[in-house]
């Protein structure tokens, strides 16, 4: 956005740091994806937050994947979120891993049981969630948070050495159970998992917690401002206190709030259930609200960073509407995108007094929006022509400006035509319109003097090449799925997807997957990455208006 804006709070904290001299008035923000699925809009958010707070400020980001649970991690969720990361234009002063630092952590458990602040608890999980008491009365102890350090340090070797199953044993800090805030009521730092991890294979079968790997990890790399969503809180205390009695690097936490978005689920879980549930093609099918799923909607890195700018940065929850990430998209392509002629319904238009195999190439601009319109293209000229369905009505009304019987109608970037006559089948259905056209009105040196008010598309039958086109919609017929009962998945939007063939202009056969196109009066389009030469395939990415308004 070009006008100016005033501070957020986040980059309040950052100016004061950096007036201060705190740490040195340097500024280092980490990105820390789990890597157990593709990353949404809502991560979006906090990337162009992690890496524009510090590109602001002459800072640096770090990428750490928080990869303490082998069971739900993979290399190709890594893989996916360094090019989605990219892609929206960020480059990381280095990536690392939570894994990288387990050596570490594991030394800092140690040393937290040391000074009797840590024990081993053989309790179940129902046992610890009972002994833990209720927001209104104070949790109780049991006999194994009286174990000397001595007892404790054996044991928790003899879970790293793999001599337990899982769920036998955990390693729990020692803090307050009278705690008003439930998390700090003696929490769980590892549990046994024997689970091959992602990258160091079968080495560990105790992995630490996220509230005990995620502060250290910080502290570790001594990030100054540590930005996370509002979930996280009562989570705080845990991240001070942990930081505070390993007497370390002291990394801040700072919250803000995620972003919701109507229409739209952004729960990981709920989404690799859509993907394995087959409800939808993959993590990047572009009813998704993935980054992948965006990018081959035909989304751009700066239309989505666009948007972040604009729903800025706030401490309170609410609800974003869909269709500003819309608009962001629409004002971008509006500026980028190529225009081109696709027929998406088509009749067939023949002018009768054309001659019979003639052909001649007409010119049409790239982008009007841009002066010079970014070069141009040929456009072949027959005939014979494909035209949209709704653009001819055999009873028009008074303010129809398009084509219907002895009505006149431009031909974009080409000539005048008026409907002599129609054909009809069995069924009522028009199949054929007979058009007579004004060889003087060809646009740019048009001489006939005749004034129309209707210019409609079309595109040269023998001349057109036939898609595929995709029309996407809204995956969710609910505005806020969150405040709906039930599952989920039972208000999936049965029209979010539907699929027609089509004509689009010859020189469409050569362009490339990325690039954004107008179909001329229908909406923006890109080509979708299964699309070959022979056989194309296109994606709507959004409709010219906002067609929900009305809804």
């Amino acid at each position: 956005m070009s006008e100016e804006r005033s501070l957020n709070f986040l980059e309040e904290i950052v100016e004061e740091d950096i007036r201060n001299g705190k740490n040195g008035g340097r500024v280092l923000t980490r990105f820390p994806p789990e890597p157990n699925g593709y990353l949404h809009i809502g991560h979006a958010k906090s990337i162009c937050l992690n890496f524009g707070l510090a590109k602001k400020y002459n800072g640096k980001t770090n990428l750490r994947f928080d990869d303490t649970n082998p069971v739900t991690e993979d290399t190709e969720y890594v893989e996916s979120i360094k090019a989605d990361v990219k892609w929206l234009g960020f480059d990381w002063a280095n990536e690392f891993y939570a894994s990288d630092y387990f050596d570490k952590i594991y030394a800092f458990a140690v040393e937290l049981i040391k000074k009797g602040l840590a024990y081993v608890d053989d309790s179940t999980a129902e046992e610890i969630a009972h002994q833990k008491g209720t927001p209104t009365e104070p949790g109780v102890g049991n006999a194994y948070r009286n174990r000397s350090v001595e007892e404790n340090l054996a044991l928790f070797t003899e879970m790293k050495e793999g001599k337990y199953p899982d769920g036998a044993k955990v390693l729990r800090a020692k803090v307050d159970l009278a705690s008003p805030n439930m998390l700090m009521r003696d929490p769980i730092m590892y549990r046994i998992k024997h689970a091959h991890h992602h990258r160091t294979g079968d080495t560990w079968c105790i992995y630490p917690m996220y509230d005990f790997a995620h502060g250290q990890s910080d502290s570790i790399e001594e990030i100054t401002h540590s930005v996370c969503t509002l979930e996280f809180v009562s989570h705080r205390d845990m991240y001070e206190w942990f930081i505070a009695n390993l007497g370390i690097f002291p990394s801040k936490q700072y919250e803000f709030a995620r972003l919701n978005m109507t229409y739209t689920v952004m729960s990981k879980r709920k989404l690799l259930q859509l993907v394995n549930e087959g409800l939808v093609e993959d993590w990047d099918d572009p009813r998704m609200p993935t980054i992948s799923g965006l990018r081959r909607r035909g989304y751009t890195p700066h239309s989505i960073r666009e948007f972040c700018e604009r729903i800025g940065i706030a401490k309170r929850e609410n609800m974003i509407d869909l269709s500003l990430l819309e608009f962001c998209i629409r004002e971008d392509l509006n500026k980028t995108a190529w225009r081109r002629m696709a027929v998406l319904d088509p009749v067939k238009l023949v002018i009768t007094n054309y001659p019979a195999g003639q052909e001649e190439m007409l010119h049409g601009e790239n982008n009007p929006e841009v002066e010079g319109g970014e070069g141009g293209r040929d456009i072949p000229f027959s005939r014979e022509l494909w035209i949209e369905r709704e653009d001819f009505m055999e009873e028009a009304p008074k303010k129809f400006f398009r084509l219907g019987p002895g009505l006149m109608v431009r031909l974009k970037n080409a000539y005048i035509v008026k409907c002599d006559d129609f054909r009809k089948d069995a069924e009522g259905n028009i199949t054929e319109i007979h058009c007579s056209y004004i060889p003087e009105s060809k646009s740019g040196h048009d001489t006939s003097g005749i004034n129309v008010k209707g210019t409609i598309h079309w595109v040269s039958v023998p001349h057109a090449k036939t898609a595929k086109v995709r029309l996407y919609d809204r995956l969710l017929k609910v505005e806020n799925p969150s405040e709906e009962e039930g599952d989920f998945k039972d208000y999936l939007n049965p029209d979010s997807l539907k699929v027609i063939q089509a004509y689009v202009e010859p020189d469409m056969a050569t362009v490339e997957v990325g690039k954004g196109y107008q179909f001329i009066r229908k909406g923006y389009f890109c080509l979708d990455k299964t699309s070959t030469p022979n056989k194309l395939v296109f994606n709507r990415t959004v409709t010219l208006k906002d067609g929900w308004v009305k809804k």
